[in-house]
């Protein structure tokens, strides 16, 4: 399952700007508060995240049929391209760890939630659930990934708080955190679709794999 590799989402580095003095820059009340440092721990630990999510739906039996199989890959398709619109947008830097940037991203995918990368994986996770036919787990699995992300999203918002400022606090008072709604501005920017796409192909492979996996649940273990 897809590995959440983005830093805090909104953050974009343009070649061509000047050095950022925002490592520099003095932390926000917002990173430094308990649940900021909570998530930084689960924000460097995050690529073990998608393990409970595969485990189960991997290992425990569960009716599988045609319609679920429609229903799931159709939501891991919509959460990829939901992925994809995020990345386009913030750029390929949104999977490193750097504090050296200089543009806050408030156009695309990011003019309608502040966390569209999440909320693709959210969909991504949910779909290959719906997949393994274990349909009890999916209130299981959103509350593990409610908790999860409510403290990795504190410590990125407290990050671009300490680099942006009121900036930051504005586009967070205008934009939802998880629930899209249409923006109530026309920001728009760049999107880099070849290098989105290009990124996102050991994500794809990723989704190949368990598909694999999940039909061979049902093969081998009468899912």
């Amino acid at each position: 399952m897809t590995t959440p590799k983005s830093a805090a989402p909104a953050l974009n580095i343009s070649p061509n700007d000047t050095p950022a003095a925002s490592a520099s820059a003095s932390r926000s009340a917002a990173e430094t508060s308990q649940a900021a440092r909570i998530g930084a721990v689960l924000f460097k630990n995050r690529g073990w995240i998608p393990v409970p999510f595969l485990a189960i739906p991997l290992l425990v039996p569960g009716q599988q049929t045609r319609t679920m199989w429609i229903v799931g890959l159709l939501m891991v398709a919509i959460g990829e391209l939901v992925r994809l619109s995020g990345v386009a947008a913030a750029g390929t830097v949104t999977r490193r760890r750097s504090r050296d940037v200089q543009r806050l991203v408030d156009y695309g995918a990011f003019a309608w939630c502040r966390n569209p990368l999440y909320v693709g994986n959210w969909l991504v996770w949910m779909g290959f659930t719906v997949v393994s036919g274990l349909l009890w787990f999916l209130p299981v699995a959103t509350v593990l990934f409610a908790v999860e992300y409510y403290y990795i999203v504190r410590y990125e918002e407290g990050v671009l708080e300490s680099i942006f400022g009121k900036e930051y606090l504005t586009y967070k008072a205008q934009t939802p955190r998880w629930f899209p709604r249409p923006p109530s501005n026309s920001a728009s920017g760049p999107h880099a679709w070849g290098e989105a796409i290009w990124s996102e192909r050991s994500t794809v492979m990723q989704y190949v794999v368990l598909i694999a996996a999940f039909w061979a649940k049902a093969k081998y273990l009468g899912g």
